[in-house]
Parts: C-alpha cells; structure tokens; sequence
C-alpha cells in the first residue's frame, strides 16, 4: 500500500486522537463554569433574601439539581440549582440495605475535624490512665442529666474512657451559668471547680481573658448541639442525651 494511502486512512484518526484531551480539557473547563456559575446563583438569591445570614460551602448532593449550602450561624439548607427553591431539613438516600443519612455522614466528619483541631489545654480533662477512648461533652453545670453524667466519670475512666468538657451554657453568654461556668475554667482546679458546680455547690467567681466558654457555645450551635449534655464521639458521631457508662462503653466499642 502507497504511503500516502496509508496516511489518508489513518490521518482522521490521529486527528481524533490527537482533539481527545484538548475536547475532554474544554469539557472539565466547560463543568467547572456551570459549578461555579450555579453556586454564585445560589449564593446570591440566598444572601439577598436573608442577609442576616452567612451562607457558604455549596457543595453537589448525589440528588440531581440539588445543593447543600452551609450556614455559618449552624444548619445546612439544601437548595435547587435555580437557587429559587430550597428545603430546610436532613437528605436521606434510600439504599438496598436502608436509608442513609446524608446530612449526618456531612455532619459527623465536619465534627470530627473540629474535634481532632481542639486545643486539649482548653478543655476540662477527666483522664483515664489507661485510655482506649475519649468522648466530648457539651455541658451545662445546671442540667440535671448533665449532673448524672458527671457521676459516671470515674466509671468512665475506670473503664479506659477520658471525659473532655466543654462549655454549652444553655442560657446564652453573659448568663449566671455562663459566668458560673467561666469561673471553673479560669479557676486554679478545674476539675474540682467542675465537680464542685455539677454536685450543686459554689465556687468563687473568678474571670480570666483566655477562658474559652463563649468559643465553646458557639462551635456547639455550629456542629448541632440544641441539648446537653452532647456527648461527641472522636469520629463525629453526636449522642445527644444521658447515657451510663457501661452503655457509652459499648458504642465506643472498645472491649472494656
């Protein structure tokens, strides 16, 4: 066969060959724009709507045409691409084995993430000497099962568990139990300020610039917690409520 003949048979294909990335490279350019262009839609009917609010993160759900736009103030809505229309509430998807919770798995890795980045001098230690565990407590000194809870610490510890507190005065910064809860942080013994508060005593009022009760309630409403105690386990799994020690133990699956 001449060679000219062969190149006229296999030039349309090298041509094609040669188009593929450039054709896929304008595809992905192409989708990025649409994406970008469908979230500053989103944001802005948004944003103009409630300017009270600070919207962000607009992230694709597996359900077509729908996104998940993050609230800074806490709360996720899950709004259509026209940014018109939007749902405020938790996203399933339905599976062969079950139903899954989108906004959940969402929210236990962003917890996770925010727990694994806390500064462990900030918090109210109840160490375990031997530890297999930790949990997070949002808690309130008032709370009557935040009280039951505490009680259960050295059973906790027995078993391998560390308890770290945080502060989710329920009545709101500036409150009594805010500056209540203040004082044990700010307090030269914070474990026996804690202890002392949770057991219905007082202890003196105290105030320091780096006491972090007010940063505590707010990383609280962000990650969900509307209760105390909020117990979070360090996969972002959130228990809201009491639970006892043996039964906290069993969720954590740690052989205990």
């Amino acid at each position: 066969m001449r060679l000219t003949t062969v190149l006229k048979k296999c030039l349309p294909v090298a041509l094609v060959l040669a188009m593929m990335p450039a054709c896929a490279e304008k595809k992905d350019a192409a989708s990025s724009a649409d994406t970008a262009g469908v979230e500053a839609t989103i944001l802005a009917k948004l944003q103009a709507a409630r300017p009270d609010l600070n919207f962000h993160s607009v992230i694709a759900t597996p359900a077509a045409g729908l996104y998940e736009v993050s609230i800074a103030q806490g709360g996720v809505v899950y709004v259509h691409e026209s940014g018109e229309f939007f749902v405020a509430g938790e996203l399933y998807q339905v599976q062969a084995q079950g139903v899954l919770n989108l906004t959940e798995q969402r929210r236990a890795g962003e917890r996770a993430e925010a727990l694994a980045g806390l500064n462990g001098d900030q918090l109210i230690q109840f160490k375990a000497k031997d530890e297999k565990a930790q949990i997070f407590v949002f808690t309130d000194v008032d709370c009557g099962y935040c009280r039951m809870l505490h009680q259960e610490v050295p059973r906790l510890n027995e078993l391998g568990v560390t308890v770290n507190y945080l502060a989710f005065p329920r009545a709101g910064i500036g409150s009594d139990v805010y500056r209540r809860m203040a004082s044990a942080w700010c307090s030269d013994d914070p474990q026996a300020s804690m202890t002392t508060l949770k057991n219905g005593g007082t202890i003196p009022r105290n105030t320091c610039a780096t006491h972090p009760v007010g940063d505590q309630y707010a990383l609280g409403q962000k990650l969900g917690v509307n209760g105390t105690p909020a117990i979070l386990l360090s996969n972002g799994t959130l228990i809201p409520g009491y639970k006892p020690a043996d039964e906290l133990v069993k969720m954590l699956d740690i052989g205990a």
